[in-house]
C-alpha cells in the first residue's frame, strides 16, 4: 500500500463542493474561502448559489458556481469540466448533496426511496469517479464523502436515509482500497457527522403526521465543517463528528438490542415535534433559503473534544473514555426531554 498522499495547505487549494447552498456545505464553502481556498460551489438552486458566491467574494474569498443535480451524471460532469476551464482543475472534491426522508418504510413510497438514492447514492457514485479521474490524472488531492452516524447504525423514522448512507460507506470503502492498491495519490475520507442543526428536517420530505425534528445530541454545522477542512489537508480514513453519535454506534454494535428498543421508545418522540408538517420538500425541489442553520429547539454544540481529540491522534483510551463521558451525558439529555 503506498502512503498517504501529500495533500496541498487548504489556501493553495480549490475545493468543489456539492450541496452548497445550505446546511454543511454552504458552511464548509464559506470557512474554506475565509480560510484562503477558491472554493466552487454547486447545488440545485441558481439563485442560492448566486447569493452565497457574491457574498464570498464581498469577503474577499475567491468562489465559482454550477447549478448542478447531481443525481444527473452530465450536471456532476460539467461541475468538473467547470473547475478545469477556470481553475484548471481542483485539489479537493466534496460529495455534500443529500436529501432525507421521515415516515415510517411501510409508508413511504418506494419512488420517493429511489429518487432520495439518486441523490444520496448516484450523486456520491458520479462525484467520486469525475473526482478519482481527475486527481489520479493530475497531482493528487482528497475525495471527501458525506455519510452519517446512520451509516454505521441505522436510525428509526429514517429508514432510507440510513440504507443510503450505509451505501455511501460501502462505496467510499471500495474506492479507497481501489485507489490504495493502484498506488493512486488520492486520500478519500468518509466523514460521518452526528445529528447537525442545518435545515435537514425543515428540507425532508416527510410522511409523518407531525414536523420533523432532529434526536439530542445536535451539533453545529461549523463543527461538521472544520472536520472536512481537516481531511482537505491531512488525509484520513473516517471520521465521526460528535461523540455523542460516536457512542450511539458502539453502543448500537455492543448493546444492539437495548439500543434498538431505545430508539422505539425515546428516538421516535426525539424526531417528532408538535406542530403539523410544513409543505417543504427538498426530495422535489431545490431549496433556495441559503440558510446553515435549521430550527432546532434544544441544546447546540458548538464543538466536539471527542472528534478535535480524535484527529490529533490522541490515544485511544483517551478517546474511549471521553466517549464514555459523552455517551452517559447524552443519555441523560435524551431522557431529560
Amino acid at each position: 500500500m503506498s502512503p498517504d498522499p501529500e495533500l496541498n495547505p487548504l489556501e493553495e487549494q480549490t475545493i468543489v463542493i456539492t450541496g452548497a447552498s445550505s446546511g454543511i456545505g454552504l458552511t464548509t464553502a464559506r470557512l474554506a474561502a475565509d480560510r484562503g481556498a477558491r472554493v466552487i460551489l454547486a447545488a440545485r438552486s441558481e439563485d442560492a448559489l448566486r447569493e452565497a458566491v457574491e457574498e464570498i467574494r464581498a469577503d474577499g474569498g475567491d468562489a465559482e458556481y454550477v447549478v448542478a443535480d447531481v443525481s444527473d451524471r452530465d450536471d456532476v460532469r460539467e461541475i468538473a469540466d467547470t473547475a478545469t476551464e477556470t481553475d484548471g482543475g481542483f485539489d479537493t472534491w466534496v460529495n455534500g448533496a443529500g436529501v432525507s426522508i421521515y415516515g415510517k418504510l411501510t409508508e413511504v413510497p418506494v419512488e420517493d426511496m429511489r429518487e432520495q438514492f439518486e441523490t444520496n447514492v448516484w450523486g456520491v457514485v458520479y462525484g467520486s469517479l469525475e473526482a478519482a479521474e481527475h486527481l489520479n490524472g493530475n497531482d493528487g488531492g482528497a475525495i471527501i464523502n458525506i455519510g452519517s452516524i446512520v451509516s454505521d447504525r441505522a436510525i428509526i423514522l429514517q429508514g432510507s436515509y440510513s440504507a443510503s448512507k450505509q451505501a455511501v460507506k460501502g462505496f467510499t470503502d471500495s474506492l479507497r482500497m481501489e485507489l490504495e492498491r493502484d498506488d493512486a495519490p488520492v486520500s478519500v475520507t468518509l466523514v460521518k457527522p452526528s445529528a447537525t442543526d442545518t435545515p435537514f428536517a425543515e428540507h425532508a420530505k416527510n410522511y409523518m403526521e407531525t414536523e420533523a425534528s432532529l434526536p439530542a445530541p445536535v451539533y453545529a454545522p461549523e463543527t461538521v465543517a472544520r472536520t472536512i477542512l481537516d481531511a482537505t489537508e491531512d488525509p484520513q480514513r473516517e471520521v465521526t463528528v460528535g461523540g455523542g453519535g460516536k457512542n450511539m454506534v458502539a453502543m448500537g454494535r455492543t448493546l444492539s438490542s437495548a439500543m434498538d428498543t431505545l430508539m422505539e421508545t425515546v428516538f421516535v418522540d426525539q424526531q417528532r415535534k408538535a406542530e403539523p408538517p410544513t409543505e417543504s420538500d427538498g426530495l422535489e425541489d431545490p431549496t433556495g433559503d441559503l440558510e446553515e442553520r435549521g430550527g432546532y429547539e434544544g441544546h447546540v454544540a458548538e464543538s466536539s473534544l471527542y472528534t478535535r481529540l480524535r484527529q490529533r491522534r490522541v490515544s485511544p483510551a483517551v478517546v474511549a473514555g471521553l466517549a464514555a463521558t459523552a455517551l452517559y451525558l447524552g443519555y441523560r439529555a435524551i431522557r431529560g426531554r
